[in-house]
C-alpha cells in the first residue's frame, strides 16, 4: 500500500511538465542549427579544428539547454567553455599555438543557441551574422588596423566620446535667457557633420585616391571652400590639359557634394523644411551634374604625371577644434537668428543665413532647421534661409577660382556657378507653393513645427 502514493506522486509530477509544442520547438532548433552552420562554414573553409559540424552541434546544444531551463543553459555554456579549453590545449600540443578566435566564436554560438531556445529570432541571427562577418573579413580588418595611424585612432575615440559620453549628459531643451541656447541641438549638429566627415575619410582610406574628381566630391562633403581652394591652387602651376579638366570637374563635384550634404542635414533635422526646399536643392544638383558630364569628352580626369599622391590626401577625419568650431558657429547662428528674427523679422534671419553660409553652410542649415523645429521660424522662412546659406557657400568659392591665370578655366567655372546659383534661386521661388503643399498634404510633418 505504501507504494501507491509514490506512484501517484510520480504521475502528478509528470503531469506538471507539459509537452513541448512540436512546430515551435522545431523552428527554434532549426534556427539554431542554421546559425551554427553559418559560422561553422566559415571556420571549415579556413581549415580550423572546430568546423561545420562542431558549431552546428554547439548551437543546437545551447537551444536544447535553454528549452530545458536556465540551469541546463548554464550547464551547456560551461561545457562549451570546457570544450574551448580542450581545443586550445590540443592545439598548443600539436601546433604550438592557440585558437582564441575560434574559442570566442564557439562561446558566442552557444549563447546564440540559448537565445534561439528561449524563442528569440532576430537577436541571435544578428549576432551570428555579425560574428561571421568579423571572421570572414579578417584580412580586410587586419590590413585596415595595421594601416591605422595614431592620429586616426585618436580621432575615432574623440568622436565616440562626443557622441556616447558627452551628448547624453547635456541638458534637454533650451536654457539661458529667452531660451537662446540649446546644448543638445548644437552637439547633435557637431556629431552629424563630424560623422559625415568621418565616413568620407573612411571611404578615402579604403579606396585610395582615384583621381581629382573623387577628391573633389569627398572633400566637398567636409568643406567645399577648402576643397575648391586646393584644386584651384593647382591650376596656378599647371593651367592646361588634364589638370585643368580634372580640377574643373573636381570643383563642380565639390559644389554638388556641398549641396547634397546640406539637403541631407536638412532632411534629417527638419523633414518638412527639406520638402519645401526640394526645388532649389534639386535645381542646383541638376545644374552641377549637367556641367560635370558636359565635359566628359574632354581630357582624361587623372592626377598629372609626377604629382605626389600625398597631395590628394585630406586631413584627419575629426579633430576637437573642428567640433568646437562647428558647435560655436551653430550656437552663434542660432542665437543671432532668434534675435534678428524677433526684432527685424525674416529679413534679419535671411541676412544671418547668408553670412553664416559664407562661413559654414552646414551649420547655417542646421541652425535654420533647429529654429523651425522649435517653432521660432515658419517652414517657408527656414527653407529660404537654408537655401540662401547654400547659395552663399557657392558664391564664396568664386574668388578662389578668379585668381587662376587660365581665363578659359575661370570663365567656365564662373558660368557653371552662375547657372547653379540661378537654378537655386529659381527653386527658391517655388518654396512657398511647396511649403503650402506640405502643410496640406503632409500634416504629420508640419505638426512637428508648432510655429508654422
Amino acid at each position: 500500500m505504501s507504494s501507491i502514493p509514490t506512484i501517484a506522486a510520480v504521475t502528478a509530477t509528470a503531469q506538471v511538465v507539459p509537452d513541448w509544442p512540436y512546430l515551435e520547438m522545431l523552428t527554434r532548433f532549426a534556427l539554431a542549427l542554421a546559425l551554427g552552420l553559418l559560422i561553422g562554414l566559415e571556420r571549415e573553409r579556413r581549415k580550423k579544428e572546430a568546423g561545420l559540424r562542431t558549431f552546428g552541434f554547439i548551437a543546437v546544444l545551447g537551444a536544447v539547454g535553454a528549452s530545458l531551463g536556465d540551469t541546463y543553459a548554464y550547464i551547456v555554456l560551461c561545457l562549451t567553455g570546457l570544450l574551448t579549453v580542450f581545443l586550445n590545449l590540443q592545439d598548443m600540443r600539436t601546433h604550438e599555438g592557440t585558437e582564441l578566435t575560434t574559442s570566442a566564436a564557439m562561446l558566442v554560438t552557444c549563447i546564440a543557441g540559448i537565445l534561439c531556445g528561449k524563442g528569440h529570432t532576430l537577436t541571435p541571427a544578428a549576432i551570428m551574422v555579425s560574428s561571421t562577418a568579423l571572421l570572414a573579413w579578417k584580412d580586410i580588418l587586419q590590413g585596415f588596423s595595421i594601416g591605422l595611424t595614431e592620429g586616426e585612432l585618436r580621432s575615432a575615440l574623440l568622436l565616440a566620446i562626443l557622441a556616447i559620453v558627452i551628448y547624453p549628459a547635456l541638458p534637454i531643451g533650451s536654457i539661458g535667457p529667452m531660451g537662446l541656447i540649446q546644448p543638445r541641438a548644437a552637439w547633435a549638429t557637431v556629431i552629424l557633420i563630424a560623422g559625415i566627415g568621418f565616413v568620407n575619410y573612411v571611404l578615402w582610406k579604403a579606396f585610395g585616391t582615384r583621381g581629382v574628381a573623387i577628391a573633389g566630391f569627398l572633400g566637398g562633403l567636409v568643406n567645399s571652400s577648402v576643397t575648391v581652394n586646393e584644386l584651384a591652387s593647382r591650376i596656378g602651376v599647371q593651367a592646361a590639359g588634364a589638370v585643368a579638366a580634372a580640377a574643373y570637374r573636381g570643383i563642380l563635384l565639390a559644389t554638388a557634394a556641398m549641396v547634397m550634404r546640406n539637403a541631407v542635414i536638412l532632411a534629417l533635422l527638419a523633414p518638412a523644411v527639406a520638402v519645401a526646399g526640394t526645388g532649389a536643392f534639386a535645381g542646383m544638383l541638376a545644374a552641377s551634374a549637367f556641367f560635370v558630364f558636359a565635359r566628359r569628352r574632354g581630357p582624361a580626369l587623372q592626377t598629372p604625371p609626377g604629382a605626389d599622391p600625398q597631395d590628394n590626401q585630406i586631413m584627419l577625419p575629426f579633430s576637437l577644434w573642428s567640433a568646437l568650431k562647428y558647435g560655436l558657429v551653430f550656437l552663434l547662428l542660432h542665437i543671432v537668428g532668434v534675435l534678428t528674427q524677433k526684432y527685424f523679422g525674416n529679413a534679419g534671419f535671411y541676412l544671418v543665413s547668408v553670412l553664416g553660409g559664407a562661413v559654414s553652410s552646414a551649420s547655417a542649415v542646421a541652425a535654420a532647421a533647429s529654429l523651425a523645429a522649435d517653432g521660432k521660424l515658419t517652414l517657408e522662412a527656414a527653407a529660404t534661409g537654408a537655401i540662401l546659406a547654400s547659395l552663399a557657400s557657392v558664391a564664396i568659392n568664386l574668388p578662389f577660382v578668379l585668381r587662376v591665370p587660365n581665363r578659359r578655366f575661370v570663365m567656365s567655372i564662373a558660368l557653371a556657378m552662375v547657372v547653379i546659383a540661378a537654378c537655386g534661386l529659381g527653386g527658391l521661388l517655388l518654396g512657398a507653393p511647396l511649403a503650402q503643399l506640405v502643410t496640406e498634404q503632409l500634416p504629420q510633418l508640419s505638426q512637428l513645427y508648432p510655429g508654422h
